[in-house]
Formats: structure tokens, C-alpha cells, sequence
């Protein structure tokens, strides 16, 4: 059997747990124990073990209450670095750009800066690694944005940057001046962030 990426573990879990995500947890603990490096396998079993522990309504109220209340632990990578600016519409460009040179497009009701929807990308082809690599100070704001949460949501980030090269200078200085002030705003619309049809065609589509 070929092992579950675990960036696909990560995005399974790190959606909202609809309940058929309880019914797969045996299969979803085997998973992660294959994968590696032991601190990506150690991060997704110390959520599951959360999870397996805690009941469904109760898990799905704790999501909403992070996700939807906090906006510093937003999944949308982009948005830590640029809020809801003009900058953020064009910096999702990026994302879209890389889907379509794997020849993929992003699924049809989320940003493509979504992370679960990059790390599907990133389960699939090397291009998704890339994005994640090249977001890697904004991943670093999500995760610790959720650390200070107190939510084993961290965790599951806490596995995706165990598999991702460490913090440059450069990264850390975004990661200090963003997480002291936060993402900045501006009421613009951020639709379309793309030209019309830039991401129809026939490429397959990145699913959730």
C-alpha cells in the first residue's frame, strides 16, 4: 500500500470535521504513523490522539471558535503577509500560476491560497512543496497564532513545517514586524483576483 502523504493528512484534518472524518479515524491514525520525520508522525498523533478523545460536536464548535472568531489563525496563507489589501489579490496570483503549470486548477469554492488546498497540491507535485517553501514565514504565523490559541490545531501545522526547511533571516524579520502588527487592512475587494477565465480550462481540478 503507498503511504499517505502527510501533507494530505494535514489538509484532511485541518478542514472542517465533518462526520465522516470520525468514522475514518483508524485508518487516519495508520497513516500517520508512517510518515516521517518523527516530528511530522509526533504532531499528527498527538492531534488525532485529541481528536479519538474528544467528542464531534465538541471538535466541531472548537474549529468554528478558531477559524471563524480569530483572524490571526486564518487558513488563507496570503493573508497573513498582506490583510485585506489590494497586494493580497495579486499575491494569490502566484498560487493559481503554479496549479496551472502542474496543470492543475484550484477547486472552485476556496482561494487558492487556502492552505488545505496547498498542501493537497503539495501531496501531488513538487510545484505545491514549493509553495509552502516560498510561504514559509506566513505558515509560521499561522502556526503560531494557534500555539497561542491553545488549540491542537497547532499541531497539524507543527507537522507540515517539521517537513520544511527552517526560517531564513529574512523570514523571521516578516514573521516578527507581521506578528506584531498583525495583518494590515483596507476595505478592497479582493474578486477577481485573476482575469476573467484565468482559471477555467481543462486542467484538472485540485480537490479538498
Amino acid at each position: 500500500m503507498t503511504p499517505v502523504s502527510p501533507y494530505k493528512l494535514a489538509s484532511v484534518l485541518l478542514q472542517y470535521p465533518a462526520a465522516a472524518l470520525f468514522t475514518g479515524l483508524d485508518q487516519l491514525e495508520s497513516a500517520a504513523a508512517e510518515t516521517s520525520p518523527r516530528a511530522t508522525r509526533e504532531a499528527l498523533g498527538r492531534f488525532l490522539g485529541w481528536l479519538a478523545t474528544t467528542g464531534p460536536t465538541e471538535v466541531a464548535q472548537h474549529y468554528v471558535d478558531t477559524f471563524d472568531l480569530h483572524r490571526r489563525c486564518a487558513l488563507y496563507l496570503t493573508y497573513h503577509r498582506y490583510g485585506d489589501t489590494r497586494r493580497r489579490g495579486m499575491a494569490m496570483l502566484a498560487f493559481t500560476a503554479a496549479y496551472r503549470a502542474a496543470g492543475l486548477r484550484p477547486c472552485t469554492d476556496e482561494l487558492p491560497d487556502y492552505l488545505p488546498v496547498v498542501l493537497d497540491f503539495a501531496a501531488v507535485h513538487p510545484r505545491g512543496e514549493a509553495l509552502l517553501c516560498g510561504h514559509r514565514a506566513e505558515l509560521e504565523l499561522v502556526g503560531r497564532a494557534l500555539a497561542r490559541a491553545g488549540t491542537p490545531y497547532a499541531h497539524l501545522v507543527d507537522a507540515v513545517r517539521a517537513r520544511l526547511p527552517r526560517l531564513t533571516r529574512r523570514d523571521l524579520a516578516l514573521v516578527e514586524r507581521a506578528g506584531a502588527a498583525g495583518p494590515p487592512t483596507e476595505q478592497v475587494g479582493l474578486e477577481p483576483f485573476a482575469p476573467p477565465g484565468y482559471v477555467t480550462g481543462t486542467e484538472r481540478e485540485v480537490t479538498r
